[in-house]
Protein backbone atom coordinates (compact mmCIF):
# COMPACT_ATOMS: atom_id res chain seq x y z
CA UNK A 1 0.00 0.00 0.00
CA UNK A 2 1.30 3.47 -0.66
CA UNK A 3 1.00 4.54 2.68
CA UNK A 4 2.06 2.12 4.24
CA UNK A 5 4.08 3.15 7.49
CA UNK A 6 7.51 1.94 6.24
CA UNK A 7 6.64 4.17 3.18
CA UNK A 8 5.36 7.32 5.01
CA UNK A 9 8.42 6.91 7.07
CA UNK A 10 10.96 6.55 4.06
CA UNK A 11 9.04 10.16 2.47
CA UNK A 12 9.67 12.27 5.48
CA UNK A 13 13.44 10.64 6.29
CA UNK A 14 14.90 10.04 2.20
CA UNK A 15 18.03 7.55 2.43
CA UNK A 16 20.93 8.14 0.69
CA UNK A 17 21.00 7.29 -3.24
CA UNK A 18 24.91 6.33 -2.00
CA UNK A 19 26.55 5.86 1.10
CA UNK A 20 28.74 8.40 2.26
CA UNK A 21 31.14 5.57 2.87
CA UNK A 22 32.99 4.10 0.10
CA UNK A 23 31.84 0.39 -0.91
CA UNK A 24 35.45 -0.57 -1.49
CA UNK A 25 37.44 -2.36 1.22
CA UNK A 26 33.75 -3.91 3.02
CA UNK A 27 34.32 -5.67 6.25
CA UNK A 28 34.02 -9.56 5.44
CA UNK A 29 32.91 -12.01 8.11
CA UNK A 30 36.36 -13.12 9.91
CA UNK A 31 37.81 -9.22 10.08
CA UNK A 32 34.08 -8.26 11.68
CA UNK A 33 34.18 -11.37 14.04
CA UNK A 34 37.81 -10.00 15.30
CA UNK A 35 36.51 -6.43 15.64
CA UNK A 36 33.57 -7.47 17.63
CA UNK A 37 35.47 -9.91 20.12
CA UNK A 38 37.43 -6.48 21.05
CA UNK A 39 34.29 -4.07 21.19
CA UNK A 40 32.90 -7.11 23.64
CA UNK A 41 35.81 -8.29 25.16
CA UNK A 42 39.34 -7.59 23.63
CA UNK A 43 39.89 -10.83 26.06
CA UNK A 44 40.31 -12.52 29.68
CA UNK A 45 41.91 -9.25 31.47
CA UNK A 46 38.86 -7.53 33.96
CA UNK A 47 37.98 -11.48 35.08
CA UNK A 48 40.62 -11.46 37.85
CA UNK A 49 38.06 -9.83 40.24
CA UNK A 50 35.51 -12.01 39.37
CA UNK A 51 37.43 -14.97 40.47
CA UNK A 52 38.03 -12.92 43.75
CA UNK A 53 34.81 -12.59 44.55
CA UNK A 54 33.19 -16.01 43.71
CA UNK A 55 35.82 -18.10 43.45
CA UNK A 56 36.53 -20.04 40.81
CA UNK A 57 33.45 -22.53 40.51
CA UNK A 58 31.34 -19.29 41.14
CA UNK A 59 33.27 -17.26 38.76
CA UNK A 60 32.69 -20.23 35.86
CA UNK A 61 28.86 -20.45 36.81
CA UNK A 62 28.59 -17.07 36.14
CA UNK A 63 30.69 -16.68 32.75
CA UNK A 64 28.29 -19.56 31.94
CA UNK A 65 25.15 -17.49 33.05
CA UNK A 66 25.62 -14.26 32.38
CA UNK A 67 26.23 -14.65 28.39
CA UNK A 68 21.96 -16.57 28.59
CA UNK A 69 20.71 -13.69 30.10
CA UNK A 70 22.99 -10.46 28.78
CA UNK A 71 24.73 -11.60 25.31
CA UNK A 72 22.24 -14.40 24.04
CA UNK A 73 19.33 -11.64 24.24
CA UNK A 74 21.11 -8.57 22.40
CA UNK A 75 23.11 -10.35 19.75
CA UNK A 76 19.53 -11.97 18.90
CA UNK A 77 18.67 -8.71 18.99
CA UNK A 78 21.36 -7.23 17.04
CA UNK A 79 20.93 -10.13 14.37
CA UNK A 80 17.55 -9.35 13.82
CA UNK A 81 17.94 -5.63 13.51
CA UNK A 82 21.47 -5.24 11.61
CA UNK A 83 20.32 -7.13 8.82
CA UNK A 84 16.75 -5.59 8.64
CA UNK A 85 18.29 -2.74 8.44
CA UNK A 86 21.55 -2.73 7.39
CA UNK A 87 22.55 1.33 7.15
CA UNK A 88 25.03 3.29 8.68
CA UNK A 89 24.22 4.44 12.13
CA UNK A 90 22.83 0.83 13.48
CA UNK A 91 21.02 1.22 16.55
CA UNK A 92 20.50 5.01 16.18
CA UNK A 93 18.14 4.17 12.92
CA UNK A 94 16.94 1.25 14.65
CA UNK A 95 15.67 3.41 17.65
CA UNK A 96 14.70 6.27 15.67
CA UNK A 97 12.60 4.25 13.19
CA UNK A 98 10.94 1.86 15.68
CA UNK A 99 10.17 4.63 19.07
CA UNK A 100 10.56 8.28 16.91
CA UNK A 101 13.35 11.23 16.69
CA UNK A 102 13.34 11.86 20.16
CA UNK A 103 14.62 8.72 21.14
CA UNK A 104 17.25 8.15 18.82
CA UNK A 105 18.58 10.91 19.80
CA UNK A 106 18.78 9.63 23.17
CA UNK A 107 20.21 6.58 21.97
CA UNK A 108 22.88 8.56 20.35
CA UNK A 109 23.55 10.61 23.72
CA UNK A 110 23.78 7.89 25.91
CA UNK A 111 26.14 6.16 23.56
CA UNK A 112 28.53 8.84 23.41
CA UNK A 113 28.17 10.56 26.86
CA UNK A 114 29.15 6.57 27.93
CA UNK A 115 32.02 6.95 25.56
CA UNK A 116 33.60 9.48 27.54
CA UNK A 117 34.20 7.59 30.29
CA UNK A 118 34.76 4.14 28.72
CA UNK A 119 37.10 5.37 25.92
CA UNK A 120 39.32 7.19 28.62
CA UNK A 121 40.11 3.58 30.21
CA UNK A 122 41.71 1.88 27.64
CA UNK A 123 44.90 4.06 26.77
CA UNK A 124 45.74 4.08 30.09
CA UNK A 125 45.60 0.24 30.94
CA UNK A 126 47.76 0.20 27.81
CA UNK A 127 50.41 2.20 29.62
CA UNK A 128 49.69 0.13 32.70
CA UNK A 129 50.32 -3.15 31.01
CA UNK A 130 53.35 -2.00 29.59
CA UNK A 131 54.60 -0.47 32.81
CA UNK A 132 54.90 -3.85 34.35
CA UNK A 133 57.90 -4.99 32.34
CA UNK A 134 59.41 -1.45 31.41
CA UNK A 135 58.06 0.86 34.31
CA UNK A 136 61.03 3.53 33.42
CA UNK A 137 58.94 3.87 29.58
CA UNK A 138 55.87 4.89 31.36
CA UNK A 139 57.04 7.13 34.33
CA UNK A 140 55.77 10.26 35.27
CA UNK A 141 54.71 12.52 31.84
CA UNK A 142 55.91 9.59 29.59
CA UNK A 143 52.52 7.47 30.31
CA UNK A 144 50.72 10.41 29.33
CA UNK A 145 52.26 11.16 26.09
CA UNK A 146 52.21 7.04 25.21
CA UNK A 147 48.35 7.87 25.70
CA UNK A 148 47.93 10.32 23.38
CA UNK A 149 50.15 8.75 21.07
CA UNK A 150 47.68 5.73 20.61
CA UNK A 151 44.60 7.91 20.35
CA UNK A 152 46.66 9.70 17.78
CA UNK A 153 47.54 6.00 15.99
CA UNK A 154 44.29 4.91 16.38
CA UNK A 155 43.10 7.99 14.90
CA UNK A 156 45.38 7.33 11.76
CA UNK A 157 44.65 3.83 11.73
CA UNK A 158 40.49 4.19 11.26
CA UNK A 159 41.02 7.24 8.76
CA UNK A 160 42.61 4.14 6.81
CA UNK A 161 39.10 2.64 6.72
CA UNK A 162 36.81 0.01 8.21
CA UNK A 163 38.50 -3.28 6.50
CA UNK A 164 42.10 -1.48 7.72
CA UNK A 165 40.64 -2.09 11.66
CA UNK A 166 38.65 -5.37 10.88
CA UNK A 167 42.06 -6.88 9.73
CA UNK A 168 44.04 -5.70 11.92
CA UNK A 169 41.53 -7.07 14.86
CA UNK A 170 42.15 -10.62 12.99
CA UNK A 171 45.97 -10.62 13.62
CA UNK A 172 46.02 -8.81 17.08
CA UNK A 173 43.32 -11.10 18.31
CA UNK A 174 45.85 -13.83 17.29
CA UNK A 175 48.51 -12.44 19.57
CA UNK A 176 46.33 -11.57 22.51
CA UNK A 177 45.10 -14.87 22.73
CA UNK A 178 48.69 -16.86 21.98
CA UNK A 179 49.55 -16.49 25.81
CA UNK A 180 46.21 -17.10 26.95
CA UNK A 181 46.78 -20.75 24.79
CA UNK A 182 50.17 -21.68 26.37
CA UNK A 183 48.98 -20.29 29.82
CA UNK A 184 46.10 -23.02 29.36
CA UNK A 185 48.89 -26.13 28.60
CA UNK A 186 50.97 -24.96 30.94
CA UNK A 187 48.16 -24.95 34.06
CA UNK A 188 46.66 -28.78 32.41
CA UNK A 189 50.29 -29.47 32.80
CA UNK A 190 49.83 -28.74 36.53
CA UNK A 191 46.60 -30.73 36.81
CA UNK A 192 48.76 -33.92 38.58
CA UNK A 193 51.48 -31.37 40.36
CA UNK A 194 48.97 -28.91 41.92
CA UNK A 195 50.88 -24.87 42.73
CA UNK A 196 50.17 -25.95 46.33
CA UNK A 197 48.63 -23.06 48.75
CA UNK A 198 49.86 -19.79 45.61
CA UNK A 199 48.51 -16.96 45.76
CA UNK A 200 48.59 -13.83 43.35
CA UNK A 201 47.93 -10.73 43.54
CA UNK A 202 47.85 -9.00 47.24
CA UNK A 203 48.27 -11.56 49.98
CA UNK A 204 45.90 -11.66 52.73
CA UNK A 205 43.26 -10.65 50.12
CA UNK A 206 39.56 -11.64 51.71
CA UNK A 207 37.88 -14.08 50.88
CA UNK A 208 34.28 -12.72 50.92
CA UNK A 209 32.19 -13.97 48.58
CA UNK A 210 30.23 -11.63 46.01
CA UNK A 211 28.37 -13.38 43.56
CA UNK A 212 26.26 -9.75 42.54
CA UNK A 213 29.84 -7.97 42.03
CA UNK A 214 31.02 -10.46 40.50
CA UNK A 215 28.09 -10.75 37.97
CA UNK A 216 28.47 -7.16 37.73
CA UNK A 217 31.83 -7.22 36.12
CA UNK A 218 30.90 -9.96 33.78
CA UNK A 219 27.93 -8.13 32.37
CA UNK A 220 30.83 -4.97 31.74
CA UNK A 221 32.82 -7.89 30.24
CA UNK A 222 30.01 -9.04 27.63
CA UNK A 223 28.68 -5.76 26.94
CA UNK A 224 28.93 -4.08 23.28
CA UNK A 225 26.90 -6.92 20.92
CA UNK A 226 25.32 -3.54 19.18
CA UNK A 227 28.32 -1.29 18.29
CA UNK A 228 29.34 -3.25 14.90
CA UNK A 229 25.83 -2.14 13.72
CA UNK A 230 26.73 1.40 13.40
CA UNK A 231 29.21 0.19 10.39
CA UNK A 232 26.32 -1.75 8.52
CA UNK A 233 27.20 -0.03 5.28
CA UNK A 234 30.51 -1.08 5.56
CA UNK A 235 29.90 -4.56 5.56
CA UNK A 236 29.78 -7.07 3.12
CA UNK A 237 26.23 -8.27 2.53
CA UNK A 238 25.40 -7.52 6.04
CA UNK A 239 22.24 -10.13 6.13
CA UNK A 240 24.57 -13.15 5.99
CA UNK A 241 27.53 -11.80 7.91
CA UNK A 242 25.99 -9.91 11.15
CA UNK A 243 24.13 -13.41 12.52
CA UNK A 244 27.08 -15.65 12.23
CA UNK A 245 28.84 -12.65 13.77
CA UNK A 246 27.01 -12.26 16.67
CA UNK A 247 27.27 -16.58 16.65
CA UNK A 248 30.46 -16.63 16.27
CA UNK A 249 31.54 -13.74 18.34
CA UNK A 250 29.58 -14.96 21.53
CA UNK A 251 31.22 -18.39 21.20
CA UNK A 252 34.62 -16.99 20.94
CA UNK A 253 34.09 -14.75 24.03
CA UNK A 254 32.24 -17.54 26.28
CA UNK A 255 35.06 -19.57 25.66
CA UNK A 256 38.53 -17.33 25.79
CA UNK A 257 37.30 -16.60 29.64
CA UNK A 258 35.87 -19.95 30.82
CA UNK A 259 38.93 -22.58 29.56
CA UNK A 260 41.65 -20.35 30.65
CA UNK A 261 39.87 -20.09 34.13
CA UNK A 262 38.81 -23.86 34.20
CA UNK A 263 42.42 -24.90 33.67
CA UNK A 264 43.94 -22.38 36.15
CA UNK A 265 41.19 -23.66 39.23
CA UNK A 266 42.83 -27.20 38.97
CA UNK A 267 46.38 -25.99 39.50
CA UNK A 268 45.75 -25.38 42.91
CA UNK A 269 45.66 -21.35 42.60
CA UNK A 270 44.24 -19.49 45.07
CA UNK A 271 41.50 -17.03 43.93
CA UNK A 272 41.89 -15.13 47.42
CA UNK A 273 44.33 -13.15 46.27
CA UNK A 274 43.62 -12.48 42.52
CA UNK A 275 42.67 -8.81 41.48
CA UNK A 276 43.24 -6.79 38.06
CA UNK A 277 46.00 -7.63 36.38
CA UNK A 278 46.06 -11.27 38.50
CA UNK A 279 46.91 -13.09 34.77
CA UNK A 280 50.35 -11.41 34.76
CA UNK A 281 51.00 -13.13 38.56
CA UNK A 282 49.65 -16.47 37.24
CA UNK A 283 51.85 -16.53 34.50
CA UNK A 284 54.95 -16.00 36.49
CA UNK A 285 53.61 -19.06 38.35
CA UNK A 286 52.72 -21.22 35.69
CA UNK A 287 55.55 -20.54 33.23
CA UNK A 288 57.92 -18.08 34.37
CA UNK A 289 59.03 -13.84 33.52
CA UNK A 290 58.42 -14.80 30.24
CA UNK A 291 55.48 -15.97 30.08
CA UNK A 292 53.85 -12.71 32.66
CA UNK A 293 55.64 -10.33 30.06
CA UNK A 294 53.52 -12.56 26.76
CA UNK A 295 50.44 -12.11 29.03
CA UNK A 296 51.08 -8.42 29.84
CA UNK A 297 51.67 -7.32 26.08
CA UNK A 298 48.73 -9.29 25.42
CA UNK A 299 46.80 -6.67 27.73
CA UNK A 300 48.49 -3.66 25.98
CA UNK A 301 47.16 -5.61 22.69
CA UNK A 302 43.90 -5.62 24.14
CA UNK A 303 43.95 -2.44 24.89
CA UNK A 304 44.77 -0.72 21.77
CA UNK A 305 42.79 -3.24 19.96
CA UNK A 306 39.37 -2.29 21.94
CA UNK A 307 40.21 1.44 21.67
CA UNK A 308 40.84 0.97 17.93
CA UNK A 309 37.43 -0.86 17.25
CA UNK A 310 35.41 0.87 19.29
CA UNK A 311 36.56 4.15 17.83
CA UNK A 312 35.57 2.90 14.65
CA UNK A 313 32.11 2.05 16.11
CA UNK A 314 31.39 5.41 18.35
CA UNK A 315 32.44 8.22 15.40
CA UNK A 316 29.58 7.07 13.18
CA UNK A 317 27.29 8.36 15.41
CA UNK A 318 28.48 11.82 14.75
CA UNK A 319 28.30 11.18 10.83
CA UNK A 320 24.67 10.10 10.96
CA UNK A 321 24.01 13.04 13.18
CA UNK A 322 25.05 15.61 10.86
CA UNK A 323 23.11 14.35 7.88
CA UNK A 324 20.11 14.39 10.02
CA UNK A 325 20.92 17.99 11.25
CA UNK A 326 21.56 17.72 14.88
CA UNK A 327 25.29 18.43 14.18
CA UNK A 328 26.91 20.93 11.68
CA UNK A 329 27.35 19.15 8.59
CA UNK A 330 31.28 19.46 8.63
CA UNK A 331 30.83 16.38 10.85
CA UNK A 332 29.71 14.57 7.50
CA UNK A 333 32.63 15.52 6.04
CA UNK A 334 34.70 12.21 4.16
CA UNK A 335 37.76 11.17 3.22
CA UNK A 336 38.08 11.73 -0.73
CA UNK A 337 40.65 8.86 -0.90
CA UNK A 338 39.25 6.05 1.94
CA UNK A 339 35.31 7.66 2.10
CA UNK A 340 36.02 7.58 5.85
CA UNK A 341 34.23 10.28 8.01
CA UNK A 342 37.73 12.18 9.40
CA UNK A 343 36.10 14.97 10.71
CA UNK A 344 33.96 12.70 13.02
CA UNK A 345 36.86 10.52 13.97
CA UNK A 346 39.53 13.35 14.34
CA UNK A 347 36.71 14.98 16.69
CA UNK A 348 35.28 11.80 19.03
CA UNK A 349 39.60 11.14 19.13
CA UNK A 350 40.25 15.07 20.77
CA UNK A 351 37.31 14.38 23.26
CA UNK A 352 38.64 10.64 24.52
CA UNK A 353 41.60 12.74 24.70
CA UNK A 354 41.11 15.48 26.83
CA UNK A 355 38.71 12.75 29.00
CA UNK A 356 42.19 11.33 29.87
CA UNK A 357 42.98 14.23 32.44
CA UNK A 358 40.00 13.39 34.52
CA UNK A 359 40.32 11.31 37.34
CA UNK A 360 37.71 8.61 37.28
CA UNK A 361 38.12 5.64 40.14
CA UNK A 362 34.82 3.56 39.39
CA UNK A 363 33.14 3.42 36.20
CA UNK A 364 30.37 0.46 36.58
CA UNK A 365 27.68 2.40 37.39
CA UNK A 366 28.51 4.57 34.86
CA UNK A 367 28.60 1.98 32.00
CA UNK A 368 25.20 0.85 33.90
CA UNK A 369 23.59 3.96 33.58
CA UNK A 370 24.63 4.85 30.25
CA UNK A 371 25.22 2.14 28.17
CA UNK A 372 22.82 -0.23 29.26
CA UNK A 373 19.76 2.02 28.85
CA UNK A 374 21.19 2.56 25.29
CA UNK A 375 21.00 -1.31 25.13
CA UNK A 376 17.20 -0.85 27.01
CA UNK A 377 16.20 1.09 23.79
CA UNK A 378 17.02 -1.11 21.19
CA UNK A 379 15.05 -3.52 22.83
CA UNK A 380 12.25 -1.50 22.76
CA UNK A 381 12.67 -0.53 19.06
CA UNK A 382 12.89 -4.33 18.37
CA UNK A 383 9.29 -4.03 20.35
CA UNK A 384 8.80 -1.26 18.47
CA UNK A 385 9.61 -2.37 14.73
CA UNK A 386 7.09 -5.06 14.99
CA UNK A 387 4.60 -3.21 15.83
CA UNK A 388 4.85 0.00 13.03
CA UNK A 389 6.76 -2.19 10.52
CA UNK A 390 5.24 -5.44 10.71
CA UNK A 391 5.60 -6.36 7.15
CA UNK A 392 9.74 -4.81 7.19
CA UNK A 393 11.63 -7.52 5.57
CA UNK A 394 13.54 -9.15 8.31
CA UNK A 395 15.96 -12.15 6.56
CA UNK A 396 16.78 -13.38 10.20
CA UNK A 397 13.39 -13.18 12.85
CA UNK A 398 13.65 -13.01 16.21
CA UNK A 399 10.44 -16.34 16.96
CA UNK A 400 7.48 -15.47 18.81
CA UNK A 401 5.93 -11.76 17.17
CA UNK A 402 5.75 -8.92 19.45
CA UNK A 403 5.52 -10.87 22.90
CA UNK A 404 8.63 -12.82 22.07
CA UNK A 405 10.39 -9.22 21.52
CA UNK A 406 9.19 -8.14 24.91
CA UNK A 407 10.13 -11.63 26.58
CA UNK A 408 13.99 -10.91 25.12
CA UNK A 409 14.40 -7.64 26.66
CA UNK A 410 13.54 -8.99 30.15
CA UNK A 411 16.55 -10.71 31.27
CA UNK A 412 19.00 -7.87 30.71
CA UNK A 413 16.33 -5.45 32.42
CA UNK A 414 17.02 -7.27 35.55
CA UNK A 415 20.47 -7.46 35.20
CA UNK A 416 20.91 -3.62 34.87
CA UNK A 417 18.28 -3.36 38.00
CA UNK A 418 20.44 -5.39 40.08
CA UNK A 419 23.67 -3.30 38.92
CA UNK A 420 22.23 -0.45 39.24
CA UNK A 421 21.09 -1.16 42.99
CA UNK A 422 24.53 -2.92 43.57
CA UNK A 423 26.39 0.29 42.57
CA UNK A 424 24.24 2.74 44.07
CA UNK A 425 26.53 4.16 46.25
CA UNK A 426 29.99 4.44 44.30
CA UNK A 427 31.31 7.76 43.91
CA UNK A 428 33.61 9.83 41.36
CA UNK A 429 35.64 11.82 44.02
CA UNK A 430 33.19 12.91 46.59
CA UNK A 431 30.62 12.72 44.29
CA UNK A 432 27.67 10.14 43.91
CA UNK A 433 28.63 8.20 40.48
CA UNK A 434 24.49 7.62 40.18
CA UNK A 435 23.73 11.01 40.86
CA UNK A 436 26.08 11.81 38.14
CA UNK A 437 24.75 9.38 35.84
CA UNK A 438 20.76 11.03 36.14
CA UNK A 439 21.68 14.48 35.47
CA UNK A 440 23.61 13.09 32.53
CA UNK A 441 20.95 11.06 31.19
CA UNK A 442 18.77 14.12 32.25
CA UNK A 443 20.54 15.77 29.66
CA UNK A 444 19.82 14.44 26.91
CA UNK A 445 16.05 15.64 26.03
CA UNK A 446 17.35 19.38 26.64
CA UNK A 447 19.97 18.84 23.80
CA UNK A 448 17.27 16.99 21.83
CA UNK A 449 15.08 20.34 21.75
CA UNK A 450 18.55 22.87 21.46
CA UNK A 451 20.08 21.06 18.47
CA UNK A 452 17.00 19.63 16.57
CA UNK A 453 16.14 20.74 13.31
CA UNK A 454 14.32 23.60 12.50
CA UNK A 455 11.33 23.09 10.06
CA UNK A 456 11.02 19.69 8.28
CA UNK A 457 13.18 17.18 9.41
CA UNK A 458 14.54 15.98 6.11
CA UNK A 459 16.51 13.10 7.48
CA UNK A 460 20.38 12.21 5.23
CA UNK A 461 21.18 13.38 1.84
Amino acid sequence: MSDSLPERFSQLHPLPKKSRVFARGKLTLLPLVAATYFMVSGGPYGLEDVVRMAGYGGALAILLLTPLLWSAPAALMVSELSTAIPEEGGFYIWVQRGMGRFWGFQEVWLTLAGSIFEMALYPTLFVDYVGHFAPAITAGHRGVAIELALIVVCTLWNICGARAVGEGSVWMSALLLGPFVILTALAMAHWSAPVAAAHVGARGASTHFDILGGILIAMWNYMGWDNTSTIAEEVDRPSWTFPRTMLFGVLLVVVSYIIPIGTVARTGISPAGWSTGGWVDVGRLLGGEWLSIAIALGGAIGAIGTFNALMLSFSRLPLVMAQDGYLPRIFARTSSKTGMPWVAITACALCWAAALFLNFEHLVIMDVLLTGLSILLEFGALVGLRIREPNLARPYRVPGGIAGAVLLGIPPLGLMIAAVVRNRTETIGSTSSLAVGVVLIALGPVLYFVSRPRGTFVGRK
